[in-house]
């Protein structure tokens, strides 16, 4: 494995753990995300991804919760 794969791996993983706060929601969106981002945009979309799902899942959960009361 080169060096740059190597060091976007440990960036990428930094960040979805400092993103995720150990609730679920945040590490299901974490996870949802980085998954989508890195089918559309590869490793940096797996970091961009995983901290948007991370930070907007919560809101996401809450709003569903809502709409189906």
């Amino acid at each position: 494995m080169n060096q740059p794969a190597v060091f976007v791996a440990a960036v990428s993983l930094a960040l979805a753990l400092a993103a995720c706060n150990t609730v679920e929601q945040r590490i299901g969106g974490a996870a949802v995300g980085a998954g989508s981002g890195a089918v559309v945009a590869g490793p940096v979309g797996a970091v961009v991804g995983g901290a948007a799902g991370a930070l907007s899942a919560p809101a996401v959960v809450r709003t569903t919760r809502r709409a189906t009361r």
